[in-house]
């Protein structure tokens, strides 16, 4: 009886003359420029500058892709250290195999050194890149479909995942596809992050906490449906109680932050809205006169020369007040007389 299902690729590599191209490799890479692209408008959005994301991202990926695959080789050493395996194996990052508590763990590491040198708080950092990242997540879990690996449980749902290959210990069959479940899953945990940090503008790194929080909660209910081995503590898989631990984790940062730290940073990134307002408000300079602000103050500064003109003033009122005298002399008295004043006034002025 045929069933509706989902087909594996027939191979995860296609190669261009001797280079290969993966999809595994072209998954991750996707989603980093998706976070990158989105955390930048998100960053822009909330009056960073453009560009300050892929510059903590330089730092922060390559720091991400070793904490991945540490995490992965760690708990799973038994795949490259075992007898009969080959430890350089554990350098095949494209083969795939990176753990995503790694990956954050020591991402935020290399994004903590970026924003640092950049001069930028990591908490409005990581609530910025937090549905990014979710995004991400989403896109590179199609990279297990291209290694036929990480699935579930058998099946015969219209959706199962059919694995024809037989390589590492797998049965082809009909399985849960948990790389889906887990896929469609981070598309809305990026979805309600982006709708919480609206509606409650949510700040000081509780954006990333419900991104942490929200992931481990699908990812605790489809790591249980697994079947890939995997070490067990009490019954549970290993990532079951790391989810669990990492929950309780971002939960009680969420409480904490907000009775601690509530609303939002006012400002993410120094001088990037600063510099933009100082600009705006910076005066014309232009005058109704038509002169502008330097002339302006040039007019304005020039001072008259006091001195110089009431000396003037002085000197007019008292050669007026001789002419005066002279003039009533003559009037009144003898030519001679007359003159003698007029020669008086005269030497009194010199």
């Amino acid at each position: 009886m045929d069933i509706a299902y989902i087909p594996s690729p027939s191979r995860g590599v296609l190669y261009l003359g001797p280079i290969p191209l993966r999809g595994y490799a072209f998954c991750i890479i996707i989603g980093v420029f998706v976070a990158v692209w989105l955390g930048n408008k998100r960053w822009v959005a909330r009056g960073g500058r453009a560009g300050t994301v892929a510059d903590i991202a330089v730092w922060a990926v390559p720091f991400g892709l070793v904490g991945g695959r540490l995490y992965h080789v760690i708990t799973d050493y038994e795949l490259y250290f075992s007898p009969g395996r080959n430890w350089v194996d554990a350098f095949k990052v494209w083969e795939g195999g990176l753990g995503i508590w790694g990956a954050i763990a020591l991402g935020a590491l290399g994004a903590w050194i970026g924003a640092r040198r950049r001069g930028v708080a990591m908490p409005a950092y990581a609530d910025a890149v937090a549905p990014g990242i979710a995004f991400a997540q989403a896109i590179g879990r199609w990279g297990n479909w291209f290694n036929q690996e990480l699935y579930g449980r058998e099946t015969h749902l219209p959706w199962a995942l059919h694995i024809t290959s037989s390589e590492g210990g797998r049965v082809p069959g009909y399985y849960h596809p948990t790389f889906l479940y887990e896929s469609l899953w981070c598309v809305g945990v990026g979805f309600l992050v982006i709708w919480a940090d609206r509606r409650f503008k949510l700040g000081h790194g509780r954006a990333f906490a419900l991104y942490v929080a929200a992931y481990c909660v699908g990812r605790g209910w489809i790591e249980y449906m697994r079947v890939d081995d995997a070490h067990h503590i009490l019954g549970l898989r290993l990532n079951d109680w790391t989810a669990l631990i990492v929950f309780l984790l971002a939960v009680t940062y969420m409480i904490l932050s907000a009775r601690m730290r509530p609303g939002r940073e006012p400002i993410v990134e120094a001088g990037a809205a600063g510099d933009t307002e100082a600009k705006d408000a910076e005066p014309e300079g232009d005058k109704p006169d038509g002169t502008d602000g330097k002339d302006a103050k040039d007019k304005d500064g020039a001072k008259p020369e006091h001195g110089k003109a009431e000396s003037d003033g002085s000197e007019a009122k008292e050669t007026a007040d001789v002419a005066a005298k002279v003039d009533m002399v003559k009037s009144d008295a003898p030519e001679a007389d007359a003159s003698e004043v007029k020669d008086t006034a005269e030497a009194k002025k010199g």
